[in-house]
């Protein structure tokens, strides 16, 4: 089966999560196909982050399997989902405060004009100018992309977070808890930007502990 066949994006069958004799995901199956935007609802300590960590690479799985774009899948770590096309959004964010805007977004990434190893130049200019392009497209206004995310407030942060994924992900966007922190406000400004995406038809997977979520992307 090739990948443009695949009738889903992602599988997991039966997926299991052993922690010692404490058992954090049991038989955990489900499905979804291209451009859906699916959310996993459920309380703190239900496993929806221990489901992610396991689909990702972050953590192995004690039994079960992963299909992505109809091939199963056994990521080392999240650099090997994300070569993959999964671009995920941790709880943690999985961004530096003292990088300015640019910086994070290229994070693992960087441009260079030249590479001689340890003496490499960044192609600063590029990067900067790549940024605005990535970020338009989930409008995501940032005014000063050299400022640092240490003065930036939670929801910028968050924003920035999803703008990465989104300008990255080729095939699936995974949004770990992406309002848990947030005010009101901040929280609307996150939901329109995965409505965006979900107009645009890419593939998202929500978890929340929050049940209007579940259903405001129906």
């Amino acid at each position: 089966m090739t990948e443009m066949a695949a009738p889903y994006v992602l599988e997991t069958n039966n997926l299991c999560k052993n922690y010692g004799g404490i058992e954090a995901l049991k038989d955990a199956s489900f499905s979804m196909k291209k451009g859906e935007t699916i959310a996993i609802v459920g309380d703190n300590g239900a496993g929806k982050s221990t489901f992610v960590r396991n689909i990702t690479g972050v953590e192995k799985s004690t039994s079960g399997t992963v299909k992505f774009l109809g091939k199963e899948v056994n990521f080392e770590n999240p650099f090997e989902a994300r070569r993959s096309g999964i671009e995920t959004v941790y709880q943690n964010l999985a961004l530096i405060d003292f990088l300015n805007v640019t910086e994070n977004m290229f994070l693992g990434r960087e441009l260079t004009r030249f590479n001689f190893g340890l003496f490499s130049w960044l192609n600063k200019k590029k990067m900067k100018s790549e940024t605005k392009k990535l970020l338009s497209k989930t409008n995501v206004r940032i005014n000063n992309l050299d400022q640092k995310l240490v003065n930036m407030s939670g929801g910028q942060r968050q924003c920035i977070a999803i703008a990465r994924a989104a300008g990255w992900g080729e095939q699936l966007i995974i949004m770990d808890e992406p309002t848990a922190a947030l005010g009101v406000k901040e929280t609307s400004a996150v939901e329109e930007i995965i409505k965006g995406l979900k107009k645009r038809q890419i593939s998202v997977l929500i978890i929340s502990h929050n049940l209007r979520q579940g259903e405001l992307f129906q």
